[in-house]
Formats: C-alpha cells, structure tokens, sequence
C-alpha cells in the first residue's frame, strides 16, 4: 500500500475538530444538564476529549456492547446487547433519563445497527433530548436511516481505522495519538513518529 492510499487523520486535526463539536454541542444545551452515554471500548478517549470541551454540566454513563451468537430455531443469529443495568434501565419506578437531555457517544457509525438499537433502549425512558455523537461516520455502509446528530468526520474508507482509541486487528493501536486508515497499528505509530520529527 502507498503513502497515497492511507488515509489520515492528525492528532492536531483531531483535537480542533473535537473542540468544534464541544462549542456546538454546548451551545445546543443552553448550560442545562447534559447526561452522555459512552460506548465502550472504541469511543473512551474520543468521549473523555469531547467531554472536556462540553461547557454543561455533564453526568457520564458507561455502556459496554456484547456481542453473542445464539440459535433462534436451527438459525445462527447474532445479538448486540448492552451492559450497565442502571445506565439501561427502562423501569417505571425510576426511569434513568426521563425528561434529561442525553448524548450517546461512539467512536464509529458504520452499519448503524448497534446505535440503533441503543437510542431506541434509551429513548423507553421518554428522555427530553436524545442525540447522537460519532468521531468517524460511514455512510456508504449504513444499514438504517440513521444519521448522527454529530461527527467529527465522514469517511469513504471502508479500511480498518486505528488509532485515538482505535485498535487493529491484533488489539494495539489504541494509544496512537492520530487516526490511520488500511495501515493498522505500526503505520499509525510511524505517522506519530514522522509528523513529530516535522514540528
């Protein structure tokens, strides 16, 4: 693969980006209460950088995503669940975000199944606001008519993507500070290392 034929993100690109969606993310919450559902693991430093540029008083919720297989009548089937009992909650006795303003946070949009699925789990318990923030949207893969209220940036790479808590096939890569196209986990280390020595 060419240098040409990776697609990059910088770490500086990154961080002016992430600010942007802060201010307008701040804006849209006119200083009231904002409670953010965090995906994990992809979207953990993602959501710690957009948190921090949110002027609101933020309440964090942590979900993790499950992926099983299970047979449904001789037919493999595969099902996402979340886990976080509190944070999901749908009972009448104490529905989690009733009548709160809440941003669900994801590294990446690709099918938009998962996050389907999880708005429609959070929005049982009839929220005021429910939105949807993504660091990379892929729309040429979408599988509903989902579309993120908020994203850093749009892609048409169908390739793997590591780094800034992105990992690569073999699990490295997430503490590389830009975001690497089809190069996996060395390429994003060695664009680290190449725009270093540039500065």
């Amino acid at each position: 693969m060419t240098k040409a034929s990776v697609a990059t993100f910088t770490a500086a690109r990154i961080a002016n980006r992430v600010k942007a969606l802060g201010r307008e993310i701040s804006r849209a919450s006119h200083g009231r209460r904002l409670d953010v559902v965090v995906t994990m693991d992809r979207a953990f430093i993602f959501a710690a950088d957009l948190i921090r540029a949110i002027d609101a008083p933020v309440v964090v919720h942590f979900v993790r995503e499950d992926v099983r297989d299970v047979d449904h009548g001789g037919r493999a089937r595969r099902e996402v669940l979340f886990t976080n009992r509190e944070a999901m909650t749908t009972s009448k006795e104490r529905p989690e975000f009733q009548g709160r303003d809440v941003l669900l946070v994801d590294a990446v949009i690709e099918s938009g199944v998962t996050q389907d699925f999880l708005l429609r789990r959070i929005g049982e318990s009839k929220p005021r606001s429910l939105r949807l923030a993504v660091l990379l949207d892929k729309p040429s893969r979408r599988h509903v008519a989902l579309e993120p209220d908020y994203f850093g940036f749009q892609t048409a790479s169908n390739q793997l993507w590591t780094g800034y808590g992105l990992a690569a096939a073999n699990g490295t890569g997430r503490n590389a500070k830009h975001l690497v196209a089809g190069g996996g986990a060395k390429r994003a280390g060695k664009l680290g290392r190449s725009v270093k020595k540039k500065r």
